[in-house]
């Protein structure tokens, strides 16, 4: 029998749904794999169980607050158990998309341009009076506006006209304290997903999608026939290897360990500007890491168990 591996899911972010759907998907596969498979929802009861059941691993299948933020991998860290996907730091980093935003910018990653917006901003300094400035700071409409710290495009929403501005950002605060505005690019969507390997970081396949909608927001992520995807992204050879070079030097840049997805978005020219980092991927049936694994030969097992092995080898 092999070791025993904790699978968190659930919790109480807004993700929960979805998280439960990948961790199902997690805890069947490394069960099939002959691993001892502890399934755990984040309840109150989570650290008393973690500290009873003496896990070797935990695998993180959590999505938003609390799961991909550093909370729970703080915890996990003060309990010396082993955890599958980014550390603390990177997680916070990539979680909070205006401030790693401006890491890409200082490094050169190309970003759409974009204003970020506080809650206090609005109801302390008045920042309501200034968003007439907003198109010309970011070159015109579109625009799209979205939480900053939030997954699965919850409270995203593309904006056309001034008008409009101001309901979208009071909809992304509901969600958040800091809300990004930000220009919209129009062309080709992707997510590019990034392994951990012996030889340092490996490049996947990146993953094309292309809402029906014309919007890839949570309804067109998880809804079976909403998106069509295509692995690898159709665009041309040079435009792949630009994009699989950005996606890993976000990776190394955020600091992340095991696993990332860095969603892009190329334009009609061909320039691929980087939109943000996830550092716990979703696992569900429709989702973009196992697709990309499954177009290298990586069937959803041994992706599963790839990323637990990397947990369980690491150097203390």
């Amino acid at each position: 029998m092999k070791e025993k591996i904790a699978v968190l899911m659930g919790g109480r972010s807004l993700e929960r749904e979805v998280s439960l759907r990948s961790g199902r998907r997690v805890t069947e596969a490394l069960a099939e794999r002959g691993y001892r498979v502890v399934p755990l929802d984040v309840t109150p009861d989570l650290v008393p169980t973690l500290r009873s059941e003496k896990p070797d691993a935990v695998y993180v299948a959590l999505h938003g607050k609390d799961g991909e933020d550093g909370a729970v991998q703080e915890m996990l860290e003060f309990l010396g158990i082993r955890y599958t996907g980014p550390g603390v730091v990177a997680s916070a980093l990539a979680w909070d998309k205006a401030l790693s935003k401006r890491l890409f910018v200082q490094a050169g990653i190309p970003t759409p341009r974009w204003v970020a917006f506080t809650a206090a901003s609005f109801k302390h300094m008045g920042a309501a009076t200034a968003l007439d400035l907003v198109p010309g700071a970011l070159g015109g409409f579109p625009l799209v506006v979205k939480p900053s710290s939030q997954g699965s495009a919850l409270g995203l929403a593309k904006v056309e006209q001034q008008d409009a501005l101001p309901s979208a950002l009071l909809d992304a605060l509901s969600y958040g304290d800091t809300v990004l505005v930000e220009r919209w690019i129009e062309g080709t969507e992707i997510a590019v997903s990034v392994l951990d390997g012996k030889d340092g970081p490996e490049v996947l396949p990146p993953v094309e999608m292309v809402p029906r909608s014309g919007v890839f927001d949570f309804s067109a992520m998880y809804t079976p026939g909403e998106t069509d995807y295509y692995v690898p992204a159709r665009l041309p050879d040079d435009i792949l290897e630009r994009v699989a070079a950005l996606a890993r030097r976000v990776h190394e840049l955020i600091g992340c360990r095991h696993v990332s997805r860095v969603d892009m978005v190329v334009d009609a020219d061909g320039t691929p500007f980087v939109l943000e980092c996830n550092t716990s991927p979703g696992m569900t049936e429709t989702s973009l890491l196992p697709m990309a694994a499954e177009a290298v030969g990586i069937g959803f097992q041994d992706l599963v168990e790839r990323l637990v092995r990397m947990a369980l080898d690491a150097v203390e």
